[in-house]
């Protein structure tokens, strides 16, 4: 396991013994949520697949579950038993390119999922009378086809994707369950990055090859179109966000953004300035084939809600971010 130094966690204010349930706990946001909120002095428990691997999990300070979330009675008695006052919901398919090789699997595993969740949680605080706040990771990708940006909270949901529709669907049952009375939030997340983004993702496969370039380990980084722009920001800010969300005593949507947005060409090239390479054309080619279908309209989120209300704020810009990822890599 690579250890990440603390200047990645984003500190919590202590508010007295509370009860976090996470799902995909072992992934990047996981990690960071569940390390925060132990930090803070919030029980934790994490649910994780069949599949999953534990060692991004502090075992010692965080209780794992094995369940399939697509057993609503599974996840039924489960939160039943542990009685959660924060659920915060990061589990699913997170990668458009793998919904358009498996779009039924995306949709079941990302909306059911969802179903699954709310409805457990709804009817345990009705049966028990004990609140239950829910955090539902959304996505940008719910806006892929809107024409308008940057994006808000009021922007046209229109997904382009199956990946973007299954979040869609997650998105619009938290509002149906909040009308049941379950403090549900959307964190419409906006891409985010650190050390522990998967290197099938683009940005890690560009800040990897940066490191084993500079190294030596490798001559070359192929990729797509280079000219697509995303608003990127620092997952463990985007954690936070969350957390803020479900301490806020209300159900509502966030756009969880930077405002800005960089291109492909822009991540590349800090990526090799963090090694000291200034002409990053001379080690990358373009691939045809690695265009995504569909690729989405120019993604910039609006933050603006999420600073007002929930005095969120972002600490690491775009360059710090990227030579994050790079000096990680360069010492894996």
């Amino acid at each position: 396991m690579r250890q990440l130094s603390d200047e990645c966690l984003i500190p919590v204010q202590t508010t007295g013994q509370k009860t976090a349930l996470i799902t995909g706990v072992t992934g990047q946001d996981g990690y960071y949520m569940s390390r925060q909120l132990v930090d803070s002095g919030v029980t934790v428990h994490g649910i994780v697949g069949p599949h999953d691997g534990l060692e991004s999990v502090a075992i010692g300070e965080v209780s794992t579950h094995k369940v399939n979330l697509a057993d609503a009675d599974a996840v039924l008695a489960l939160v039943r038993r542990i009685s959660p006052d924060y659920v915060f919901h990061l589990a699913g398919v997170s990668s458009v390119a793998t919904s358009w090789s498996r779009p039924v699997y995306t949709t079941e595993v990302n909306a059911l999922s969802t179903t699954a969740l709310l409805e457990a949680c709804v009817r345990v605080q009705d049966d028990s009378g004990h609140g239950i706040a829910l955090v539902n990771a959304s996505s940008a990708e719910v806006f892929a086809g809107c024409a308008n940006s940057p994006q808000n909270e009021d922007s046209r949901i229109s997904p382009t994707s199956p990946y973007g529709a299954s979040k869609a669907l997650g998105h619009m049952m938290c509002h149906i369950y909040r009308s049941k009375g379950l403090k549900a939030s959307n964190a419409i997340l906006f891409n985010h990055e650190s050390p522990r983004r998967p290197t099938t993702f683009v940005t890690r496969k560009i800040t990897a090859a940066a490191a084993a370039i500079a190294d030596g380990a490798q001559d070359s980084l192929t990729l797509g179109n280079l000219s697509s722009q995303r608003d990127w920001g620092w997952a463990p800010d985007y954690v936070d966000a969350m957390i803020r969300m479900a301490r806020s005593g209300r159900g509502d949507d966030f756009v969880v953004a930077t405002g800005t947005a960089h291109s492909i060409a822009d991540f590349v090239a800090a990526a090799f300035a963090a090694v000291g390479i200034e002409d990053w054309q001379s080690y990358v080619k373009t691939d045809s084939d690695l265009m995504r279908p569909a690729d989405s309209a120019v993604m910039v989120g609006n933050p603006t809600r999420a600073e007002e209300i929930l005095g969120w704020r972002r600490t690491m810009s775009f360059e710090g971010i990227v030579a994050a990822m790079v000096n990680a890599d360069r010492t894996a």
